[in-house]
């Protein structure tokens, strides 16, 4: 689902004026409404490292110059989307410009690990999202039961399920899951 611009610039105008609320870990921009998201939790935050590690190490055969990070925005203005992915990969110079949020045609990959409240969002909207925006790969990791999906354009029809402990390929990047926990 798309926003007509001015509404999209009103919601991003409010919400970069959101004080910072204990708990509240991100702030997305999605189907024409802000949405708190809450502070992950220690296995959701080792996924990430862990992930982003075995990414990393690749990257410079791979896409010299480009970097597996968490913690950026992803903005796509058009959709009126504001999603903040567990992690992306996109150019390392991005970090030294002044912009706010990536653009989607910079992101090779985002990375989702899928959160005990929402799973939906992960499994359903950000598929949607993503896909729309043009993202080559989607990886979808979910602790609640050990598995996950590698989703990859175009439009994700392609959909590769896996369970940790499996070792898979992502676009060009090979990743082992055996590193991946269940939540407690």
């Amino acid at each position: 689902m798309s926003i007509d611009p001015a509404t999209y610039a009103r919601l991003r105008e409010i919400a970069d004026q959101l004080p910072q609320i204990p708990g509240i870990g991100k702030i997305e921009i999605a189907e024409g409404e802000i949405v708190m998201m809450m502070s992950p939790v220690a296995r959701h935050e080792l996924a990430v490292r862990r992930i982003a590690q075995q990414l990393e190490a690749q990257l410079p055969q791979t896409h010299p110059g480009y970097i597996a990070h968490g913690g950026a925005d992803l903005e796509d203005p058009g959709l009126g989307q504001l999603r903040n992915p567990d992690l992306m990969i996109f150019p390392d110079e991005f970090l030294e410009s002044e912009r706010r949020a990536v653009l989607p045609h910079q992101v090779l990959l985002v990375m989702e690990v899928v959160s005990r409240s929402n799973p939906e969002n992960d499994y359903e909207n950000k598929v949607r999202d993503y896909a729309a925006m043009g993202i080559p790969h989607y990886l979808l990791i979910d602790p609640r039961d050990g598995t996950g999906i590698v989703h990859s354009t175009p439009h994700y029809a392609s959909r590769e399920k896996f369970a940790f402990g499996d070792t898979i390929t992502v676009g060009p990047w090979s990743v082992d899951t055996s590193v991946l926990r269940t939540y407690a």
